[in-house]
């Protein structure tokens, strides 16, 4: 029987997952903007905010879905994929209770703490303003602050770094949040390791580096993601293989404690001098990081969703053993003052090409762009992302950075050290100093 898997969400974490599917079922795809790339890989796409739960159900079961991949977080909040069980219609998402592992951040630390999941920091949550404000003053040390809703990545201020005690103070004061996460400082390298899971089995991935910070040097604001790279291990060039399988049993660990979790599972990590901390969990992939995974994968994402349907152990996941570079294109501005409307002068052709005859691909994969009838136009969040595919960081960095010599020379921003040997080198060397080697 042909399957047919209807995927909700229009970025470029949705256009790597319609590359991962759309050769072995018939695909739809539903989301909030009309993403190109999308549309072109799918049989239907339809226009549909993920949020409206009943809009969505009422399409899966139009074009006949037989399972649903569901993309970003916030549908996940809203329960879409409970609404789509109830339907008959299995989905490859948490539930919202177990979601609330990443759209509850208060919920998310009381849940490590409780089940005793190895990696968690430090913490105090609050709902008094005065209160919180008055424990980031007196913390013997600097502390992160977190909103505990959904914030998009943006929300997170770290005293010693981003800015300044009464900095983190006033921004906890002029917000609307109820509720809030005080927690400690974590120092070290971050990285992301996203598992498939169902029916007790977490099938990990390979560790990948995403670089949050608008601007090269890691300065600026924090963003949804400007690049990330992975390499041909499971591990990084600053990590041991010991830190990635210590990183795998905390998912496994919160797994334990979630025996019903479906889904992506995706463990942001410090590595520290201390070891292993966890910054935060999310109930999808990731985005850039599936742009990372999900090229590099040869197992079938398809294969896994049906094992995990028909209540079966998932299949081991295989890789082809190629680091991957992906580097984002924004608008400029972004994330604060973003301006839309540039024309993008990159198509998957031209891209694809730039591999030339090395050993190696690259690939284009849209994010939130306008489609008009002339071309494809930059909207005010991440536009598109490209990837370099190779035997090494440095060659796909190569490859990735000459498909983006294509893109236009104004309107649009690129992080274009992500995955550069200088900045591959400066994690190790930090890390190095951590571990005072």
């Amino acid at each position: 029987m042909t399957e047919t898997v209807l995927l909700v969400g229009g970025g470029g974490r949705e256009h790597a997952v319609a590359r991962a599917l759309a050769e072995d079922c018939d695909l739809y795809a539903c989301a909030g903007n009309r993403n190109p790339g999308i549309a072109g890989l799918a049989d239907g796409f339809a226009a549909i905010d993920e949020t409206d739960t009943e809009a969505v159900v009422d399409y899966a079961v139009t074009v006949g879905a037989t399972a649903a991949i569901i993309g970003p977080e916030a549908p996940l909040e809203a329960g879409l994929a409970d609404a789509l069980d109830g339907a008959g219609i299995y989905a490859f998402g948490p539930r919202a209770d177990a979601a609330r592992i990443e759209t509850d951040k208060a919920w998310q630390r009381r849940f490590m703490r409780d089940h005793d999941v190895p990696g968690c920091p430090d913490f105090e949550v609050f709902e008094d303003v005065d209160a919180a404000c008055e424990y980031v003053e007196a913390y013997d040390g600097d502390v992160a602050v977190k909103p505990t809703g959904l914030t998009g990545g943006k929300g997170v201020r770290v005293t010693g770094d981003q800015v300044t005690t009464d900095e983190a103070t006033d921004y906890v004061r002029e917000s609307e949040w109820d509720e809030w996460v005080v927690e400690e400082r974590l120092v070290g390298e971050e990285f992301t390791i996203q598992a498939l899971v169902a029916n007790g089995d977490v099938r990990p991935t390979p560790a990948v580096q995403d670089h949050k910070r608008a601007y090269e040097g890691d300065e600026g604001p924090n963003t949804g993601g400007m690049g990330s790279y992975s390499d041909t291990t499971n591990e990084l060039p600053f990590m041991d293989p010991s830190d990635y399988q210590e990183a795998v049993s905390v998912l496994e660990a919160a797994v334990e404690a979630l025996p019903d979790y479906k889904g992506v599972l995706y463990g942001q990590f410090m590595l520290t001098a201390e070891g292993i901390k966890v910054v935060e969990f999310n109930a999808r992939f990731g985005d850039p990081e599936a742009m990372n995974t999900l090229p590099a994968m040869e197992t079938s994402l398809l294969d896994v969703v049906v094992a995990a349907r028909e209540g079966e152990s998932l299949p081991e996941l295989t890789f082809s053993g190629e680091a991957t570079v992906c580097k984002y294109g924004v608008p400029e501005g972004y994330p604060t003052d973003p301006s839309a409307g540039t024309k993008l002068t990159l198509d998957e052709a031209s891209v694809a090409a730039a591999a030339g005859d090395r050993e190696g691909d690259a690939r284009l994969f849209y994010a939130s762009v306008d489609e008009r009838e002339d071309g494809i136009y930059t909207t005010t969040s991440r536009s598109f992302a490209v990837v370099g595919i190779a035997d090494a960081i440095a060659a796909a960095e190569s490859i990735a950075a000459d498909a983006l010599a294509g893109a236009p020379d104004e309107g649009v921003r690129i992080r274009h050290d992500v995955g550069t040997e200088a900045l591959v080198q400066s994690r190790i060397d930090h890390v190095e100093q951590l571990r005072g080697e």
